[in-house]
């Protein structure tokens, strides 16, 4: 069985401008994630490998962008976060995008982050979404401090 529905295309995919869109996407459809790779099309017959140990993964690697309950400050506060954290994966390399996918939970990857198989593409993300994101991640969070700062 394929890790992506084939028949998505990531040029056919609806494209994500803003924030404010992509918060409207995942408060109408939960269960939404994130993933940076070369889009749909070339993860639609592999899943994710743990490169350290070598090993196939049972499912895509992704970030998740349905915040937490305990979260109580807005969805685009959540959303920035989660995709100025992982940005740096599109950033090495450049035929990466940041594709929203949704689909069945499959375990857990070796940095905790969810895998998911039998993945439907939804949208790609927008070059400026993610500036946006950046910005707005900076000036909203004491971004890059950690628990013992």
């Amino acid at each position: 069985m394929s890790a992506v529905d084939a028949s998505h295309s990531r040029d056919l995919l609806p494209v994500v401008h803003r924030l404010a869109e992509l918060a409207a996407l995942v408060r109408a459809s939960p269960g939404l994630h994130v993933r940076w790779s070369e889009g749909p099309d070339h993860d639609a017959e592999r899943t994710s490998v743990d490169t350290e140990s070598g090993l196939g993964l049972p499912g895509l690697s992704v970030n998740p962008l349905d915040a937490e309950g305990w979260w109580t400050r807005p969805l685009e506060d959540w959303l920035a976060r989660q995709l100025s954290q992982y940005r740096h994966l599109g950033a090495d390399d450049p035929d990466r995008v940041a594709w929203i996918l949704r689909g069945e939970y499959a375990g857990r990857g070796p940095d905790c982050e969810p895998l998911i198989a039998d993945a439907e593409p939804v949208a790609v993300l927008d070059a400026a979404l993610l500036e946006e994101a950046e910005r707005r991640y900076v000036t909203e969070f004491d971004a890059g401090r950690g628990p013992g700062d």
